[in-house]
């Protein structure tokens, strides 16, 4: 099986490496790369052409629902999935607009992120599948 390869946006340094653990614990997934806002994101995935790139909502300069779009543009065969502190159903619902293919509360990114990645790695294999929200 192909690795794969995951972006990580966060303005939070701690947060990135807490997602980077979680994401490292799984053989087969590098992550390949962060960022420190929506824009740093846009730049580096043009770059780095990652299979999955997880989004904060929040992030200075650009969030991550702003983002994601331009991810998208840039490079569409990247799955995006939203990080957020922010749970409510206002949020799934811009989530959903802007392209996202799923979102994961930072409260339960646990036990859910490491789930909606694997859904994302389905979608990209070519099965039709949603990631946890």
């Amino acid at each position: 099986m192909e690795m794969l390869r995951i972006l990580i946006a966060d303005d939070h340094p701690a947060v990135r490496r807490s997602l980077r653990s979680l994401v490292q614990t799984h053989a087969d997934w590098d992550v390949c790369g962060e960022a420190f806002d929506g824009l740093d994101a846009i730049e580096k995935a043009k770059i780095l052409r990652p299979d999955v790139v997880l989004l904060d909502i929040s992030m200075p300069n650009m969030s991550g629902i702003e983002a994601t779009p331009l991810i998208h543009e840039a490079v569409p065969q990247s799955e995006i999935l939203i990080v957020s502190q922010h749970d409510s159903p206002e949020i799934t619902r811009l989530v959903a607009q802007a392209g996202a293919q799923g979102y994961v509360s930072k409260s339960h990114v646990w036990s859910q992120l490491l789930p909606a990645i694997e859904s994302a790695r389905r979608k990209q294999d070519g099965a039709d599948s949603n990631a946890s929200k």
